[in-house]
């Protein structure tokens, strides 16, 4: 639905639920980071000339968030899903609070609710 949204046609994109541990070495290991965090997307050189990425995804750490803002797990795991595939499709954010305020998270606000009305019809 992202990718066809975006006018995407040629893709290939695999999600991966992981655990806890997994998205934390993958953080470490890519983004220097420390810890678990939701979602790691990493958009690839495709020699097709195509989109193509890797989404990383911890339903674990899915579920805090949901239950700390207060929506259903099916809704966050959707929202990290759309910011994954625009993450891949080259969309950025800045870090901190402001990022909630940038074109990427208000596309990704948009694509979440089409998804979660989609899926309710």
């Amino acid at each position: 639905m992202v990718l066809r949204a975006e006018g995407v046609r040629n893709a290939r994109v695999s999600v991966a639920l992981v655990s806890d541990a997994a998205i934390a070495g993958v953080n470490a290991a890519y983004l220097g980071r420390r810890g678990p965090t939701d979602v790691i997307a990493f958009g690839l050189a495709d020699p097709r000339g195509g989109v193509m990425g890797d989404i990383y995804i911890a339903p674990a750490v899915a579920r805090r968030s949901a239950a700390r803002y207060g929506v259903p797990l099916r809704e966050e795991i959707v929202r990290l899903v759309v910011h994954g595939v625009l993450h891949v499709l080259g969309y950025d954010h800045p870090e901190g609070d402001s990022r909630v305020e940038s074109p990427m998270w208000l596309r990704q606000e948009a694509l979440t609710a089409r998804a979660i009305r989609a899926a309710r019809s």
